[in-house]
């Protein structure tokens, strides 16, 4: 029976090229578009620098996660219909990546009985040619990427390892490769090709050396995230490097961010290090507390001090003694108990709620605001003694806009930590969704982070990966930039939902055209700084025309500078 290809409109589809910001998309993961002498250049590197076989291994398990990663796609697009069209993506795949031309031969496969096998003919290798130009006709078939593909396509398919062969090969002085695959059980010389699938090599183990020596000097270097707090960006270790320094002294600390910058997370850090570590970290939400008990629970209180003080208690002043206050969002706190702190910043000393008693504490006090303490003074809202006070050491946590380097292992560490609470196993996050958390303006930094992730990992299905629209549902997910392939395979100019957008803005600001052209026209002028030459390249005019049509403007043409 001839096997028929299904139409690969739905595959190219998928297909998108962006060139304003230079990416390629194939659904929702980044693609590279290669110059083959790049990648033989590469090959013959490698081979060079670590030996033939491990060289192969290399090659056949980039091959390998390439076809696992094409084989989820294709449940995707084709996994409601026809169980041969849907296995077919990944021969199309494969054609429209540009690595090889398949035709099917034979092909028999019930994924309920786990049973498989397959023959198809290559035309075009890429890695034959490649091979056969860097060290001439060889004994042995070489197209190890694209059997790693073939093999690693079928086995994440069908649910089991299924072990591709290559029989012919173009490097070896044939016209054509042909491959064959079969469950890995069914090969009686399996063991011969199955440790090109393994990880463990002298590579991995280098690599591992490498990571190793990594996390030791992290180790060294005090690197390492503490308690939940992750970042690598320049901001974020500028922080860090503040909270270091103070963590050895008894300073008082002003932490100052956007909400949900983790303030708190920076405090326990910062007691964790100190020498207070052994002893409590107390914290304390001043804006959480009604104002009538504030006092009652920062500084204690006396039985029978007001209606309802049953029993004497004391508060977090002397809970914290010997270790750590953390005083959150301290702007809420009432005039009446910011002049109790400030005594007990100075003086080390307090007095519960109706009692005439001092007692001593040895705390120390990490505060944070997300509000401008300077004018809430001026407001008369703050005392400025206690501003003064507290100001000491102030240390910026930077908003998460600010910090994208510390995206990608903030949202590894919360994947893990969500995965495990939702007793799910998930693959990772897709590009374009890894993407779109990069160029999100994050209004509500990390606890916005923690709850996108966390909503993730609900959506996503299991073993999957979290997409675009997991994170963001009801996204639109047209990138205006993009533009798309025409059944040829060429580019084609994209019709962009954006200026449809553009079109229907204009239309509904009931603006005449001539009205439309002279907004346009003066903004190039106003552009580029009243230079009629600049002006006249950004509209895509000459000067002459761009001069003419400023003529029949009305009297505005006379504002203009002509510096041109």
């Amino acid at each position: 029976m001839t096997i028929q290809y299904p139409q690969s409109a739905d595959l190219r589809r998928l297909l998108r090229f962006s060139s304003e910001d230079g990416t390629i998309w194939l659904g929702e993961s980044r693609m590279l578009l290669m110059h083959v002498a790049a990648l033989a250049g590469l090959r013959k590197e490698l081979i060079a620098s670590v030996g033939l076989e491990h060289a192969r291994r290399v090659l056949t398990r980039m091959g390998f996660a390439s076809g696992k990663h094409d084989a989820e796609l294709a449940r995707k697009i084709r996994g409601g219909g026809n169980i041969i069209d849907a296995f077919l993506v990944g021969p199309q795949l494969h054609m429209l990546e540009g690595s090889v031309r398949v035709t099917p031969i034979k092909m028999d496969m019930d994924i309920g009985a786990g049973t498989f096998s397959g023959e198809f003919r290559w035309e075009n290798s890429w890695e034959a040619e490649a091979h056969v130009k860097e060290f001439g006709p060889q004994s042995d078939p070489v197209c190890w990427m694209l059997i790693g593909y073939a093999s690693g396509f079928t086995s994440e398919f069908m649910g089991r390892f299924v072990l591709f062969k290559e029989s012919q090969c173009a490097a070896c002085g044939s016209s054509h490769c042909l491959i064959e695959g079969r469950p890995v059980e069914e090969w009686p010389d399996a063991a011969e090709h199955t440790i090109y699938f393994e990880q463990e090599s002298i590579v991995t183990r280098l690599l591992e050396l490498h990571t190793e020596v990594d996390a030791l000097r992290s180790t060294l270097e005090e690197r390492h995230h503490v308690n939940n707090l992750i970042g690598i960006s320049p901001a974020f270790q500028r922080a860090y490097d503040l909270v270091g320094k103070a963590a050895s002294t008894q300073v008082t600390v002003l932490l100052t961010g956007e909400t949900g910058v983790g303030k708190e997370r920076f405090a326990r850090a910062l007691h964790e290090r100190s020498p207070r570590a052994a002893n409590p970290f107390v914290a304390v939400n001043c804006a959480a507390l009604p104002g009538d008990l504030i006092e009652s629970e920062l500084f204690g209180v006396e039985k029978g001090a007001y209606t309802g003080a049953q029993a004497s208690r004391c508060g977090r002043f002397e809970r914290a003694d010997g270790g750590t206050l953390f005083l959150d969002e301290i702007g809420e706190l009432p005039l009446a108990a910011q002049a109790k702190l400030l005594r007990v910043l100075q003086e080390g000393e307090l007095e519960r709620l109706g009692d005439d008693r001092t007692r001593k504490v040895n705390v120390r006090i990490v505060a944070a605001t997300n509000v401008d303490l300077q004018n809430a003074v001026k407001l008369g809202q703050f005392r400025s003694d206690l501003f003064y006070r507290l100001n000491v050491y102030p240390i910026n946590i930077p908003p998460l806009r600010e910090r994208q380097l510390d995206i990608p292992p903030l949202a590894k560490a919360l994947l893990e930590r969500f995965s495990v609470l939702h007793g799910k196993r998930i693959a990772g996050l897709t590009d374009k969704a890894m993407r779109a958390l990069k160029q999100h303006s994050w209004p509500g930094n990390i606890r916005e982070l923690e709850n996108m992730i966390e909503r993730g990992v609900i959506l996503s299905t299991q073993d999957g990966w979290i997409e675009l629209e997991d994170l963001f549902p009801g996204i639109d997910d047209i990138n205006h930039a993009e533009t798309g392939i025409s059944q040829s395979g060429s580019l084609e100019e994209p019709t962009t939902r954006g200026r449809a957008q553009l079109c229907e803005q204009i239309f509904s600001s009931g603006m005449s055209l001539d009205a439309i052209e002279a907004m346009l026209l003066k903004k190039a002028v106003n552009l580029s700084d009243g230079n009629m030459a600049g002006a006249a390249r950004m509209l895509g005019l000459t000067r002459p025309q761009l001069a003419y049509r400023m003529k029949q403007m009305s009297g505005d043409s006379q504002s203009f500078n002509n510096k041109g």
